[in-house]
């Protein structure tokens, strides 16, 4: 209708232009019936308009689809006739209508289009409010859009608009639109600003409810910008104006948030006082769900202080609330978290039923979230109560779960849980992949609650792998974290564990102190399983200090602790320790009935490590009690556990330092087996001891030496290899670094960083090396060799010329067995302590440079050789020793009979990690062929930018050139600076004419670098020679190496480090290796490895045998040693062992080198 009338009424005004527009002049009535029927028809114009307009209005409002293109249609009928009676502000008006529906039907160009075309009218006409709104409008369009910078655009104008034409309502609607805007685009900052200004319109306005919308989003920002204490001011100042309004929903929203960010903040005494204005508030308005809900909450709250029979009471509170508001899930929820504080209370029998409700529960309700997190709590409980296959198996529903709805923090918390249950059995490399996925997803998702308690456990499993710095490390890192979480559970379970690590570090008092917190905090909190923990702890350290009574009192409190939380291996340790208390109170018999209670507990439960520990203290007992036959039984059972439990370890430091804290099982053992020898003579034991002893020694070196004759890493995942490679160029890099910063002027603070670096990125290689191992079948198929017995050593190592000395050493008495192609004898030696300090002794006058007195020198021989005199004649002797007995050597050691002479006059000398390596370096290399060329030379390299052979070097500083004093050729005595060893040359030079031309190579001054180290091309040669610096890293050996040019011709750095992990990827399958530097010998001693040096490295890489040396001598020395050595080799035509004495005896035979300093510093490893 509107539309037709809009036509009639141009018609009519057309036809009365035609018929009088050409008359020039008419009656005054014929004007007055003319303007009257154009003003009828004017106004009815405007009703239908002003009526299409109301009715788009009306529809726009009912807000549908349906309803907003209807009022299009009424939209577009009011434009036109407003625009056919040129009323140009309700064209406008009505454009901007149809513009914002547009809009809100999603059409944004169509909108924009509008829009424009609205604001052309209203800036033609002046109309600046107008102008305003549709810029402010155009923004939100562009803004919707994602162009944020013209959605700016148009806002600031519009707000600039609002301010001149004095519109605070609009002022309000940009500013707020300005903040949306920065928020959206990540600028916290620019947002809070916009809605500062705002603030004050508002409280102008008396607008408190937008005005407590305002302090809420700013409070947000701060938040993301982690200023919870200022967001904190803000809720705050929200909740105040919150009560003005009368506002209970407000109050209780802004209380909410209020409690969270309390708690963010640590400020667990605020969250507990605004968590009860909100219980308050619920109670007051008659909300029991939310009511209950809080109370759930405030018992959460109760238990992250520490306070958890008060989380107990509250939650018994609710039940009866929750079941009569028939609300599955709150019920499902609340029996949960009662069954999780009976659990910590040590009710373990009551909690699972709970759990069993809240289980079927949450699986009726479909809720994944809170089903998970009921399994894995019943996965805890199993696991405490030693049920640990069931536990395993409630985990991995667990994390089924997680993994299905995606959630991160679950799968982490889930891992976490099954690498605690595998250490529990003593699955220490899957307890070590369980936790580090756990702490990789914890990181990822920022969650520092999780990360604390994975860091705490994985520090214990590297305490039970021997690791022990790194465990203390890790621990101190968590006691920090979990103090600044407030976290007082997590506080005392850590303080326990570096009181065991600083027990360890035999610091008792220290230890104390950290017991006796943790047991504090665990008594307070109303753990018993921990307090049981701590009190056996603080009896071990009484027990340290010989205070045997005192230790059994505080295992006896530890007990009925454990019983009572139904702590299954709590109470088997209680037991084990009570036990131990009677056997050093000399009460064999009831330690035993102790034993023997825990034993049963340890095998049900799965504790395989435990169940060794028992087993070895029964066997203890048993000796004492005169039962040799049956303590023989059980420590060979506990000795087989241990060699299950390490083969199951990846990574090979891991499996050597796990080794080390369990060789008083093979010293029990071995003492054992001598005993039953005393006893019966002809029964064989003795040889079983030296088997036992064999076992003992140098496992990591005969498995590793198995897998680089294997090609074991073939078919291995390339990525995988890739960050190997990765890590041990970074690491390598870093150690670069840190001994660069030694250099000069340094503060602690960055060496520290960089020592902390290095430990992580060790840490991170540990763990790719041995996924790379728990990954690759060649691995898994790999039959690793067994230590030989004493027949097997006759048959494949010793000939009628040889005899081997192996060397046992026990706290209370030491053993030597020689053994010959055809016997064994086996001899007592005194303790460990006294030969170690003659040997110490012996060690520091060999460093002195005199003459070796008879008293200390003649002491250590007559306990070391003259048991076996007799049998020492005119043989090459092998010697396996261990402890300080490895860092002597034996041919200065004086004659038994003779002590003007020296062990070499008389005997052909090797050293052996084990009898069994050389039984496997035989095996391994039997079939191999000489390589085609004769001898490689590596010396004389350039290690500083000052050296005089660089075209430009650099002002020489002291003691960098070439120096009148003695040199040496160790980087352990000249700290990191390293300096030219001239004489290497020399004693290069003279020993390659030694060789013909084309059998022989060398690399001098620049290019005895790292990268002619590393040439293929070397493994063409047979004898290997590297004259240079060596490098020792007592703490980490795998950065310990050789010294190569550090600079190039150009004088610029380079790495020049051939670090121990990098040989072990050389391929040199050379008959003879000789590290003519000094200190190659060395390495920290680990328990039951041995010296860990670069012999292993190399050895690894295809070495027959090894020259390196055992403390550090003059450069000008060592040259000469070097000279006569090569020269009894390859003109002579002695074999390596032969040379080398043969050498040493012409040193020996002058006066001027008549000193061992000078000639027995080098030994010889490997075959003869």
């Amino acid at each position: 209708m509107l539309q037709d009338f809009a036509q009639n009424a141009r018609f009519v005004l057309s036809i009365g232009l035609l018929i009088f527009s050409p008359l020039l002049f008419v009656t005054q009535q014929a004007v007055a019936n003319l303007s009257l029927s154009l003003s009828q028809a004017a106004s009815q114009s405007q009703e239908a308009a002003r009526q299409a307009y109301q009715e788009g209005q009306q529809l726009y409002e009912q807000g549908t689809a349906e309803s907003l293109q209807q009022a299009i249609v009424k939209f577009e009928a009011a434009l036109q006739l407003y625009r056919a009676l040129g009323d140009r502000a309700q064209e406008s008006e009505a454009l901007s209508y149809l513009g914002i529906i547009y809009d809100t039907l999603g059409d944004k160009p169509r909108a924009i289009a509008l829009y424009n075309e609205s604001l052309s009218i209203l800036q033609a006409a002046g109309d600046r409010s107008g102008e305003a709104v549709l810029l402010n409008n155009l923004g939100k369009v562009y803004s919707d859009l994602g162009q944020s910078s013209t959605a700016l655009e148009f806002y600031n104008q519009a707000l600039a608009l609002a301010r001149s034409t004095q519109q605070p309502e609009l002022q309000v609607l940009v500013l707020d639109h300005l903040a949306q805007e920065y928020t959206q685009a990540n600028e916290p900052q620019r947002a809070i600003a916009h809605y500062q200004q705002l603030l004050p319109l508002l409280q102008a306005a008396e607008d408190a409810t937008q005005a407590a919308l305002t302090l809420s989003k700013i409070a947000e920002l701060y938040l993301k910008l982690g200023e919870r204490q200022t967001a904190l001011e803000y809720y705050q100042h929200g909740l105040e104006l919150a009560r003005s309004l009368s506002n209970p929903a407000w109050e209780m929203q802004f209380l909410n948030v209020l409690t969270a960010v309390a708690l963010q903040l640590n400020n667990q005494s605020q969250a507990l006082d605004y968590l009860t204005q909100h219980l308050q508030i619920a109670r007051q308005i008659g909300d029991p769900m939310t009511e209950a809900i809080l109370l759930n909450n405030l018992a959460n709250l109760y238990r992250q202080m520490g306070e958890v029979p008060k989380a107990l009471t509250v939650l018994q509170q609710i039940l009866p609330q929750v079941e009569s508001l028939n609300h599955p899930a709150a019920q499902a929820a609340i029996f949960n978290n009662i069954a999780q504080v009976y659990s910590e209370l040590g009710d373990k029998q009551q909690a699972i039923p709970l759990f069993t409700q809240a289980l079927s529960l949450a699986e009726g309700l479909g809720d994944r979230a809170l089903e998970t997190s009921i399994v894995q709590n019943l996965g805890l409980i199993y696991a405490d109560l030693g049920d640990k296959q069931t536990a395993l198996t409630y985990y991995e529903q667990a994390l089924l779960i997680a993994r299905e709805t995606d959630s991160k923090a679950s799968e982490s918390l889930t891992l976490a849980s099954i690498g605690a249950v595998y250490d529990a059995l003593g699955e220490r490399q899957k307890a070590l992949d369980s936790y580090n996925q756990a702490l990789d997803l914890a990181r990822a998702i920022g969650d520092r609650a999780n990360q604390a308690v994975i860091l705490n456990n994985l520090a214990v499993v590297y305490y039970w792998l021997g690791e022990k710095q790194q465990s203390l490390d890790l621990l101190e890192q968590v006691l920090a974290l979990r103090q600044k979480l407030g976290d007082k559970a997590g506080e005392a379970t850590t303080l326990n564990n570096l009181g065991r690590a600083y027990s360890d570090f035999k610091e008792p008092q220290k230890a104390l102190e950290f017991y006796d917190r943790a047991l504090r905090l665990f008594q307070e909190t109303g753990n018993k399983t921990g307090s049981a923990i701590a009190l056996n702890n603080i009896g071990r350290i009484y027990a340290s200090l010989s205070d045997f009574p005192k230790a059994l009192a505080y295992y006896n409190q530890a007990l009925p602790l454990s019983q009572d939380s139904e702590d299954q291996n709590g109470i088997a340790i209680a037991l084990d320790n009570i036990a131990s208390a009677y056997l050093d109170l000399g009460n064999p018999q009831t330690a035993l009935e102790y034993y023997n209670r825990a034993l049963p507990l340890r095998t049900r439960i799965g504790d395989r490590s435990g169940e060794a520990r028992s087993r070895y203290g029964i066997a203890q007992a048993q000796r004492a009690r005169g039962d040799l036959n049956a303590a023989r039984e059980n420590i060979e059972s506990a000795l087989q556990i241990i060699e299950d439990l390490r083969a199951k370890i990846g990574s090979q430091q891991l499996r050597t330092s796990y080794f080390a804290t369990v060789q008083n099982y093979y010293q029990f053992y071995i003492d054992l087996l001598m005993q039953l020898h005393q006893n019966y003579p002809n029964r064989g034991y003795d040889a079983q001891a030296l088997h036992a002893n064999e076992r003992a020694k140098a496992r990591s070196l005969l498995e590793i030496l198995t897998e680089a004759n294997a090609d074991i890493r073939q078919g291995i995942d390339p990525q995988l290899l890739e960050r190997e490679r990765n890590l041990q160029q970074q690491l390598n890099a870093t150690e670069q670094s840190r001994l660069k910063l030694l250099e000069g002027q340094y503060q602690q603070r960055q060496l520290n960083e960089l020592t902390q670096k290095i430990d992580a990125l060790a840490t991170e290689l540990q763990r790719i090396e041995a996924q790379i191992r728990s990954t690759n079948p060649r691995y898994a198929n790999l039959k690793y060799p067994q230590p030989l017995t004493v027949p097997q050593i006759q048959q494949q190592i010793l000939e009628a010329d040889t005899l081997l000395l192996a060397y046992h050493l026990g706290e209370e008495r030491s053993y030597l067995w020689a053994v010959s192609k055809t016997g064994i004898t086996s001899h007592l030696l005194p303790k460990r302590s006294e030969i170690e300090a003659l040997a110490k002794d012996f060690y520091a006058q060999l460093l002195g440079g005199a003459e070796i007195s008879n008293e200390v020198g003649g002491e250590l021989s007559q306990i070391l050789l003259s048991p076996v005199t007799e049998q020492l004649k005119n043989q090459r002797l092998l010697i396996v020793s261990e402890g300080a007995l490895q860092y002597i050597p034996f041919a200065a050691l004086p004659l038994p009979l003779d002590s003007t002479q020296p062990l070499l006059v008389q005997n052909e000398i090797l050293s052996l990690p084990s009898a069994s390596t050389l039984g496997l370096l035989r095996q391994e290399l039997k079939d191999r062929p000489l390589a085609p060329k004769r001898l490689a030379i590596i010396a004389d390299p350039v290690f500083q930018p000052s050296d005089s052979r660089l075209q430009d070097p650099l002002t020489p500083q002291d003691g960098i050139l070439i120096a009148s004093g003695p040199l040496q050729r160790s980087a352990f005595d000249v700290g990191v600076s390293f300096t030219r060893l001239g004489y290497s040359r020399v004693e290069a030079e003279q020993i390659l004419s030694l060789v013909p031309p084309e059998q022989r190579t060398a690399a001098f001054d620049f290019d005895a670098s790292r990268s002619a180290a590393t040439n293929p091309e070397l493994a063409e040669y047979q004898l290997i020679h590297f004259a240079t610096h060596g490098l020792m890293n007592s703490v980490r050996p795998e950065l310990s190496g050789v010294v190569f040019s550090l600079v190039n011709a150009q004088g610029e750095e380079q790495d020049g480090f051939l670090r121990l992990n990098d040989i072990f990827n050389l391929r040199l399958p050379a008959e003879l290796v000789v590290l003519s530097a000094c200190e190659t010998g060395l390495g920290p001693e680990v328990r039951g490895e041995g010296l860990v040096s670069l012999t292993r490295g190399f050895m690894y890489a295809g070495a027959k045998r090894v020259v390196v040396s055992l403390w550090s001598v003059n450069d000008l020395e060592t040259a000469e040693l070097m000279q006569r050595y090569y020269q009894q080799m390859l003109q002579n035509n002695l074999s390596p062992v032969a040379a080398l004495r043969a050498a040493q005896l012409e040193m020996w035979g002058t006066e001027e080198w008549k000193a061992p300093y000078y000639w027995a510093a080098f030994i010889i490893q490997g075959d003869w």
